[in-house]
């Protein structure tokens, strides 16, 4: 960061009279806004607005994005969150107008290109899941986790039973539980094994008619596979049970296996995560939920449905274009209802469908292929540098732990992670899952070259030999070095004051 670019609020750059833009005088007679809105309606006096010029308001935010961290600038090997590649074709086509611009409230005589979009999106994944119906309402991943539980709710509800427990694995994401809760049931949790997997004996002791849904991620969030998965769908179906997939990690198994065909009945799938739509910043998201036939009927509504389709099968259907028509179906009595104002997030559901589209059966199976197998070399060239307790092979991500070098050198995952940052890397995720201690979970997803991979590998070995007072004092290079993060999370400044 250059000396000469401020890192003034606009407040605090502000000067009387300074303006972007001088209009001239109104050639309409003036009158005094209390004849035209009453007299407790208005301030009395303008709001303290900064006032300041063009080129300083531009080159103001210009230097502030210099100092964010982003996927186009920047490595992001961040476990669990499959910080991948946004193609900026996909953005492009996004972009068109006849599909941006295209206002909420639009009649579906009008809109249907993009309501057919949504409809072929419904189908593939569907077809992605194994599973029969799919909602695309949910506006983003743990949304989606609550929508689902929700539809659970009222399928049982429907039946007649009360069944008020989610189980859920100690290793879960914390949108699990909480999720469970929001939705009204008690969370359980289940133990890991000695291998990282789900504790059978655990699971077989905590089933019983009480027992609603048990939600898993497989692969899990230690980056391993569950080959357990086919025995544990098995027992939670003899309960009469479902079994929920939370989608965070379908960037290792799309195009491989499919959710449906071992056993899952309902699970969500975070667009950004598998279909590169943008991700964080508190931007939009979109995290569509797919379910059996049976629970179709309890999907948030409204659902995008094909007037000439509901007689034939859906290979019929996509053989056939010649007049079909496309609406939003509302007509759904047993339905949760919305999650969502208008439709959710459809300009990220664009995305996601230009990106199916663009690689195509085979594409998304290498795309799976190749992030299985960025993560297993980043893997062989750090097992020497950083303990794995769990696995010598894994599936998108793994999770080392720092434990041996905090125990004999009081080196931590977090000064690890903060002395990335000088290498120009964003920092892992550090101290999750809870079950590995000193945790730094590295994903580095299929969108990464081998170069880039070999420069982070370099980095770690090197920060490895560092003194352990140097790294206790990174990161060196930043802004801002080491924050109040619990003071940050409890005590947020959300307003200037002058």
């Amino acid at each position: 960061m250059l000396a000469n670019q401020s890192t003034d609020l606009l407040f605090e750059l502000s000067q009387p009279g300074r303006r972007c833009h001088r209009l001239p005088d109104c050639d309409v007679p003036r009158r005094d806004p209390a004849e035209l809105l009453p007299a407790d309606s208005l301030a009395p006096q303008p709001p303290p607005l900064p006032e300041i010029g063009e080129i300083d308001l531009i080159r103001h935010f210009v230097n502030l994005s210099k100092r964010n961290m982003s996927i186009d600038t920047n490595f992001y090997p961040l476990g669990s969150c499959t910080m991948k590649y946004n193609p900026k074709r996909h953005e492009r086509l996004a972009s068109l107008s006849g599909l941006a611009h295209l206002h909420p409230l639009t009649p579906d005589a009008a809109c249907q290109g993009m309501l057919q979009l949504l409809w072929e999106l419904q189908n593939l994944l569907a077809e992605i899941a194994g599973l029969e119906a799919v909602s695309l309402q949910p506006a983003a991943g743990a949304q989606g986790e609550l929508a689902a539980l929700l539809v659970a709710a009222a399928y049982f509800r429907d039946k007649g039973q009360r069944r008020t427990r989610v189980l859920i694995p100690d290793s879960a994401h914390g949108t699990n539980p909480a999720s469970a809760a929001i939705a009204g049931f008690d969370a359980v949790s289940i133990k890991s094994n000695d291998r990282g997997l789900v504790d059978l004996a655990d699971l077989k002791a905590k089933l019983d008619d009480r027992s609603a849904v048990f939600m898993i991620t497989n692969p899990n969030t230690l980056g391993l596979f569950d080959e357990q998965i086919g025995d544990i769908t098995g027992m939670v179906h003899d309960h009469g049970a479902l079994v929920y997939l939370d989608g965070a990690n379908m960037n290792a198994i799309v195009g491989v296996t499919r959710p449906g065909d071992f056993g899952v009945d309902m699970m969500h799938y975070n667009v950004h995560k598998t279909f590169t739509g943008p991700h964080g910043a508190g931007g939009p998201g979109a995290g569509p939920i797919a379910v059996r036939g049976f629970l179709a009927p309890y999907l948030p509504s409204p659902l995008v449905a094909c007037r000439e389709c509901h007689d034939r099968s859906k290979e019929e259907a996509d053989e056939s274009g010649d007049g079909r028509s496309y609406f939003l179906d509302y007509d759904r009595p047993k339905s949760i209802g919305r999650v969502r104002s208008f439709f959710g997030n459809v300009g990220i559901l664009v995305r996601g469908w230009c990106y199916i589209r663009t690689l195509g059966p085979s594409g998304l199976r290498a795309m799976t292929e190749n992030a299985v197998l960025n993560a297993n070399y980043l893997l062989a060239r750090l097992k020497n540098v950083l303990e794995v307790p769990y696995g010598n092979r894994c599936m998108h991500e793994f999770v080392a732990s720092a434990r041996a070098l905090k125990r004999n050198q009081g080196i931590s995952a977090m000064d690890i992670a903060k002395r990335l940052l000088d290498f120009g890397y964003h920092a892992p995720t550090v101290y999750f899952p809870l079950v590995v201690p000193e945790a730094i979970m590295i994903e580095p997803t299929e969108t990464e070259s081998k170069a880039t991979l070999d420069a982070f590998a370099d980095a770690l070995h090197r920060i490895r030999g560092e003194e352990p007072q140097f790294l206790h004092a990174a990161p060196h290079t930043t802004p801002i070095s080491r924050p109040d993060e619990i003071r940050a999370a409890k005590e947020p400044i959300l307003r200037w004051k002058s």
